[in-house]
C-alpha cells in the first residue's frame, strides 16, 4: 500500500519534458523571435542600406551619447555602490534600513516619475529652476540633466549585488588586515577589493546595460532634441515616428547586440563566480 501511494505520489516522466517545452517555446516566443526579427526587418533591404541608415549623423550622435552617458555612470555607480554597501554592512546606525530602503527606491518608481521630479525639480519653472537660470546653469535637455536620471535608475545595482556578499563574508579579514598595520586603502584593494570583484563586476553589467537602455526618464528630461539629446533608444522611436522603419530596425539593432555582449559578459561574470 506504502509503494502504490509513494509510486502515484511521483510525477510523470511527461512533466519535465513539458515544462521543457513549455519553456523553450515561451522563451522562442517572447525573446528569439523578437531578436531575429530585429536583425531581419534591419538587413532586409541590404547591407549597404542598413550601413547608411547606422552611419547616419543623427544615429552616430546617439550611439555617441548612449555611450558617453554610460561611461559617465558607470564609475559613479560603482564608487557609490561599494560606499553604500559598506557603509551598511560594517557599521550600524540609526538610519540604516531607511537608507537601504532609499537605495531600493529607484526599483519601485517608474522611470517617467522620475523623469517629472527632475522635471519640476530643475525644469525652468521648477524649484530650482531660477537659480539655476540665474547661474546660467543648463541642467534639463541637455547631457547633465540625462546623466543624472539615468544614475538615478541605475543606482540600486552595484549595492545590491555587492551588499550581500559583504554580509556574508563579515569583516574578520579586514580587522586582522588593520592589525597587521595595513592602511584603509591597502585593506580595501588587497583584500575586500578581491573578495567582492565578481559581484561588483555583475553589478557594473547590469547597471551598464541598463544605462544604455533607458528610456522613460531620458524621453521626458533629454526633449530629444534631434542630433543633440537624442540617446539611441529615443533615436529607435524618432525614426519610427518619421516612418524609417529600416532605420528604426537597424538603430533597434544596434541596441540589440549591446543587450546580447552584456549577457554574454553576465553569463562569463556567473561561471567565474561560481568557481
Amino acid at each position: 500500500m506504502n509503494a502504490m501511494t509513494s509510486g502515484s505520489a511521483r510525477p510523470g516522466r511527461h512533466v519535465p519534458l513539458l515544462l521543457i517545452a513549455l519553456a523553450i517555446t515561451l522563451t522562442a516566443v517572447v525573446v528569439a523571435v523578437p531578436l531575429v526579427y530585429i536583425l531581419w526587418r534591419a538587413l532586409s533591404e541590404g547591407f549597404a542600406v542598413f550601413a547608411q541608415n547606422i552611419l547616419a549623423p543623427d544615429t552616430l550622435h546617439a550611439i555617441w551619447l548612449t555611450t558617453l552617458v554610460a561611461v559617465i555612470t558607470l564609475p559613479v555607480n560603482l564608487a557609490v555602490g561599494i560606499a553604500a554597501a559598506w557603509l551598511i554592512a560594517r557599521f550600524t546606525f540609526p538610519g540604516r534600513k531607511a537608507l537601504l530602503t532609499l537605495i531600493e527606491l529607484p526599483f519601485s518608481i517608474s522611470p517617467i516619475i522620475a523623469g517629472v521630479c527632475y522635471l519640476l525639480l530643475y525644469g525652468r519653472q521648477g524649484l530650482l529652476g531660477p537659480a539655476l537660470a540665474e547661474a546660467d546653469v543648463t541642467v534639463l535637455f541637455a547631457l547633465p540633466g540625462i546623466v543624472m536620471v539615468t544614475l538615478f535608475v541605475t543606482s540600486p545595482f552595484v549595492t545590491r549585488e555587492v551588499l550581500p556578499l559583504m554580509q556574508a563574508q563579515g569583516s574578520e579579514q579586514e580587522q586582522a588586515a588593520l592589525t597587521l598595520g595595513a592602511t584603509g586603502w591597502q585593506v580595501f584593494r588587497r583584500v575586500t577589493l578581491p573578495n567582492i570583484r565578481w559581484a561588483l563586476l555583475y553589478g557594473a553589467v547590469l547597471a551598464t546595460a541598463r544605462a544604455v537602455g533607458e528610456f522613460g526618464a531620458v524621453s521626458v528630461v533629454s526633449g530629444a532634441i534631434r542630433g543633440q539629446t537624442n540617446t539611441l533608444p529615443l533615436q529607435v522611436e524618432l525614426l519610427f515616428n518619421d516612418l524609417n522603419t529600416v532605420g528604426a530596425f537597424a538603430a533597434a539593432s544596434t541596441l540589440t547586440v549591446i543587450a546580447l555582449i552584456v549577457l554574454v559578459v553576465k553569463t562569463l561574470v556567473e561561471g567565474r563566480a561560481r568557481t
